[in-house]
């Protein structure tokens, strides 16, 4: 699950990038545009990743590597 969750972070973070640098969303021109089903599954996925990760930041990294 944490693989998961960092790959949906990813394409969360490239996409922002993409966002800030050249105001293009490639979710939303990918799935039809922002307000597209689509499109607001893959954002509340992200958001959901990003909830999911919190936790991340405080394993001991020993814990981290076993899982």
């Amino acid at each position: 699950m944490d693989k998961l969750a960092l790959t949906l972070l990813i394409i969360g973070g490239l996409n922002w990038g993409l966002v800030g640098i050249f105001q293009f969303d490639l979710v939303a021109w990918m799935l039809g545009g922002q307000a597209s089903v689509l499109s607001r599954i893959v954002y509340v996925l992200v958001a959901l990743a990003a909830i999911w990760a919190i936790p991340m930041l405080f394993r001991s990294r020993n814990t981290a590597a076993e899982a």
